[in-house]
């Protein structure tokens, strides 16, 4: 090994080697490979965790919406993250939950186009309630003391 360093970021390490026997040189790279995830769906059969997946519904969610790809790919990454943390079986629910609780953060046009879809909206009174909730959260309380 002529030389060893960190690449993409710490993901990975480049390391630049040479051919003992005819001194070619040439450059590998390492990378953990993590875990893969399983996520248990509602009639309890398995998939394996599929990110694009998770893309998909995001972007869905931000259409013509200010919310750049760099902020997608950093939402999915941070929901990755969690998801990993909770183990290598994780239910489709909580999968939802994490997209919602970030999209939530992110734009509330974005969170409720996509609670609409993950929590099945039938009537105009389920956007309302949802709203209603949304605004809760996002409003500090006007409480005066006394």
């Amino acid at each position: 090994m002529v030389d060893s360093r960190p690449a993409d970021h710490g993901a990975a390490i480049r390391r630049r080697r040479e051919c003992l026997s005819c001194s070619r040189r040439f450059t590998t790279f390492e990378r953990v490979e993590e875990v893969g995830l399983l996520i248990v769906k509602r009639d309890g059969t398995k998939e394996p965790y599929l990110r694009d997946k998770v893309v998909a519904g995001i972007r869905k969610a931000i259409v013509n919406r200010p919310v750049s790809e760099r902020q997608v790919s950093e939402i999915v990454d941070r929901i990755e993250e969690r998801l990993r943390r909770k183990g290598p079986e994780v239910p489709s629910r909580q999968v939802g939950l994490e997209v919602l609780s970030a999209l939530q953060k992110l734009d509330a046009v974005a969170y409720m186009r996509f609670a609409s879809v993950y929590k099945d909206f039938q009537e105009v009174t389920d956007f309302e309630r949802e709203l209603g909730l949304l605004l809760e959260k996002k409003e500090p309380s006007k409480h005066r003391s006394r």
